[in-house]
């Protein structure tokens, strides 16, 4: 079980041409804001640029189903003036930690703003929702620091464009992949949002829970073969933060192919290609048409 530790991460000084640089705030004024998971967090650093600090209480590539609270978590949620969650039983642990801080910070919860499939929490795996879930962290970000409104609003329109345009290129390029062959077999049930935002059909999953916690058990596992035989899926997903033997095992009893791994719960560590959610989208989508293709097609997204 992961032992996470929190990631203090300063936003870089504000470059003249972005929005609201005139309204940087001194180092020791900048807002302090605590996140629970990475793509909190990157929203949270996107729309605060240099006003904000942010704190993400999840390590790059940590799983947060196996999440334990600290000591360090417990001071940082003490001192913070806005806490960002996903929502979700991704971080319920989020109140036994708010009660352990006494913090009394406002608290928004990211996925009240988007449109949820039941009880599924990966909401951000469609870049519709995280353009919702920006707009609303924008007016939370005001609410606690209305001097700096201008650059919130400014740094929410010039990240809601990149959004924009990620949705298009996501699209373009799973459009190249001719459908019979869109069939998705991944770790577990993580990506469904992404799969209807972009007409793909999940058959399977090795832990058929949206929960990485379970575990699949002879059954499931010998079932989800004849799946992948029956569906002729070209490709297993593996995800970047579990550990890929039982995937590689069903891939060889299968005959399916190893695809590259996903980024599903978690962002991935500073110089990866899924350091930034818009990041995390990109690389999906590479690596998911060229699995399903069987590597006849390649396809990235262009986001910068």
């Amino acid at each position: 079980m992961f032992r996470v530790r929190v990631a203090l991460l300063l936003v870089p000084p504000c470059l003249p041409l972005l929005a609201g640089c005139g309204e940087e705030a001194a180092g020791g004024d900048r807002l302090h804001v605590v996140a629970t998971t990475g793509q909190a967090a990157d929203f949270a650093r996107e729309v605060g640029g240099a006003r904000v600090r942010v704190t993400g209480l999840l390590q790059p590539n940590a799983d947060p189903h196996e999440y334990e609270l600290r000591t360090d978590d417990v001071k940082d949620l003490a001192g913070a003036k806005l806490i960002v969650r996903s929502g979700g039983d991704l971080d319920d642990w989020l109140e036994d930690a708010i009660d352990s801080s006494g913090a009394d910070a406002p608290v928004i919860t990211l996925a009240d703003s988007v449109r949820l499939d039941g009880d599924d929490p990966h909401w951000w795996q469609d870049p519709r929702n995280a353009i919702a879930a920006v707009a609303a962290l924008r007016e939370a970000l005001i609410a606690a620091d209305p001097r700096g409104a201008r650059t919130y609003r400014g740094n929410a329109e010039a990240y809601t464009r990149r959004l924009e345009r990620l949705d298009r290129e996501v699209a373009a390029c799973i459009g190249k992949v001719p459908e019979p062959e869109r069939t998705l077999v991944t770790t577990h049930d993580a990506l469904g949002y992404y799969a209807r935002r972009y007409g793909i059909r999940v058959v399977g999953a090795v832990i058929p829970s949206r929960s990485t916690v379970a575990q699949p058990s002879a059954g499931e596992t010998a079932a989800l073969v004849e799946t992948i035989r029956r569906e002729h899926v070209k490709a297993v997903f593996a995800e970047s933060s579990v550990n890929p033997d039982v995937e590689q095992a069903i891939a060889r009893e299968s005959g399916a192919r190893i695809g590259r791994a996903l980024w599903a719960d978690t962002l991935g560590p500073e110089g990866s290609d899924g350091a930034t959610y818009v990041d995390s989208i990109a690389s999906n989508t590479a690596a998911l048409v060229e699995g399903l293709s069987g590597g006849e097609v390649t396809c990235r997204p262009a986001v910068r």
